[in-house]
């Protein structure tokens, strides 16, 4: 399901079509997730709102709160849906700094972290 159709093998794809035959509320999660990808890697924002209405005409609990989490900042969402920036580097940066200092935790102070974090790069 997470994988593009175009790209799995064709005994995959197969295995793949009867698995989702057999089960229509499978078949509604791929759809939705699929259109989201498609969203996500076209920069599409301005299709999230359809998108929110087709999984609330399904019954998915799931997806439910998934959409629910979307729209409690829609703005957000969709400027991160549409815009070319990103902030995954600073983010990853962030990250690695916090595990430093969460290694370190009651060891020593700033300078040490400093070091820790220099030496790291």
């Amino acid at each position: 399901m997470l994988i593009h159709p175009d790209t799995l093998p064709e005994s995959e794809h197969l295995k793949l079509k009867s698995v989702l035959a057999g089960c229509p509320e499978l078949d509604a999660l791929t759809g939705h997730v699929r259109a989201f990808g498609k969203m996500l890697t076209h920069l599409q924002g301005d299709q999230l709102p359809k998108c929110i209405k087709g999984v609330r005409a399904d019954d998915l609990p799931s997806l439910h709160t998934f959409v629910n989490g979307l729209e409690r900042d829609l703005a957000a969402v969709t400027a991160g849906l549409t815009l070319p920036w990103s902030s995954g580097i600073v983010e990853g940066h962030v990250n690695r700094i916090k595990m430093i200092k969460r290694q370190m935790y009651g060891r020593a102070g700033f300078s040490l972290l400093r070091k820790r974090v220099l030496l790291a790069s």
